[in-house]
């Protein structure tokens, strides 16, 4: 936990506290923001506040009084639930402001993951309790220099592997044919060759296949691969060293002619559509101005909704990524939820938008890395329909 940084962020922010509760692993967010040991058994409530100034206060139950002993500030301990309640109203007593692992009407349900008794509990208190979501970001999605190093590593690899794997799929199918199991197959051992790993493999998906955004090939069900075919690459992975971060690309084929006339009317919009994401976030970071993932968003769903393809494009525009291929700073999205939460400097990003249509579907992905003064995007750039 670098709590220096944590205070400064609270003071910028007109922040009194940031107040940590957990029970039974329900916060794993606060975990990680303090350094804690993710094996501890948990079995009664904590609670740790970190004010913008001064010590930190932490409180546990006397069975399990030693879980906080790694952190810095002063401890109180309870036994009964109101010696809890009165401990837990001292240590707040001089904060007003109080940042919690909570949403506004669960908007981004990704850090709103204290429960509506504890809130309940705080804010009869006279505390007013705001979303630690930027908060989160900050220290859980935004990477150092040598996690940047990590994430242009895997892309020099993913990079290769995805353009091979098209090669390698136009060989199998003129040489007997393959499915889509097989080829997915062989980009693990491809990772395992380079020295990546993924929490799941890439998504290997053919014609209406492709047009599932979260499809899965299965051994049983895979289906093959022929000429003609149009195949969608989804392909995400990081190296496997510690703290390494993930890089994340979607690809697009044609198996052994030209794709058609239809294929390339959608890409041509999807690709526009990503291009108009890209630079909605350089032209912000150029001037210094702050912009939230539902902008990003807006800009690239508006592209697609004025070619008539809106109903068809059903998922948000890009995801944030870090050492989880989703991770926890802000997402580009202003479909699923109206994601506020400020793109931070040094933070990366998915644009995927995609249009999914029952006999295929396209999406195109690309990594936005954000720097202080400039955005850039890491990989490669798809910007025609690859022939297989």
């Amino acid at each position: 936990m670098n709590l220096p940084a944590i205070q400064a962020v609270l003071r910028e922010r007109n922040m009194d506290a940031w107040l940590f509760y957990d029970h039974h692993h329900r916060d794993p967010i606060a975990y990680r923001v303090l350094g804690i040991p993710a094996g501890l058994m948990v079995t009664r409530r904590w609670f740790y506040v970190i004010p913008a100034k001064g010590e930190p206060v932490k409180l546990v139950h006397k069975i399990e009084s030693g879980h906080l002993d790694t952190l810095p500030g002063s401890k109180l301990q309870y036994a009964g639930w109101q010696e809890l309640f009165d401990q837990v109203k001292a240590m707040l007593s001089n904060f007003r402001d109080i940042a919690m692992q909570y949403s506004p009407n669960n908007l981004v349900f990704y850090v709103s993951l204290v429960d509506g008794g504890t809130l309940e509990m705080i804010r009869g208190l006279g505390k007013n309790v705001v979303s630690s979501g930027d908060l989160v970001a900050q220290f859980e999605a935004t990477w150092t220099e040598e996690q940047i190093k990590t994430h242009f590593a895997a892309r020099d690899a993913i990079d290769s592997i995805t353009a091979a794997a098209f090669k390698e799929i136009g060989r199998r199918v003129r040489n007997g044919g393959t499915t889509e199991s097989d080829i997915q197959h062989w980009f693990m051992e491809a990772f395992a060759r380079e020295n990546l790993i993924t929490d799941d493999p890439p998504i290997v998906a053919v014609n209406a296949n492709s047009g599932n955004p979260h499809y899965e090939p299965q051994e049983k069900t895979s289906a093959p691969i022929r000429q003609g075919d149009f195949v969608l690459l989804d392909v995400w992975a990081k190296k496997n060293t510690p703290d390494a971060v993930y890089y994340d690309i979607t690809w697009t084929g044609s198996v052994g002619k030209a794709p058609s006339d239809r294929m390339r009317e959608i890409f041509q919009i999807v690709s526009q559509a990503r291009d108009a994401g890209v630079k909605t976030v350089k032209e912000a970071v150029a001037a210094e101005r702050q912009i939230a993932g539902w902008e990003v968003d807006r800009a690239v769903r508006g592209h697609i909704k004025k070619a008539g393809f809106g109903e068809y494009f059903i998922h948000r525009t890009g995801h944030s990524i870090g050492t989880d291929v989703h991770a926890n700073g802000a997402n580009m999205d202003d479909l699923e939820v109206h994601d506020d939460r400020r793109i931070l400097a040094n933070s990366c990003f998915s644009i995927e938008p995609g249009i999914y249509l029952p006999e295929f579907g396209v999406r195109s992905e690309v990594n936005v890395l954000v720097r202080p003064k400039a955005a850039e995007v890491t990989g490669k750039i798809q910007n025609e329909i690859v022939t297989i």
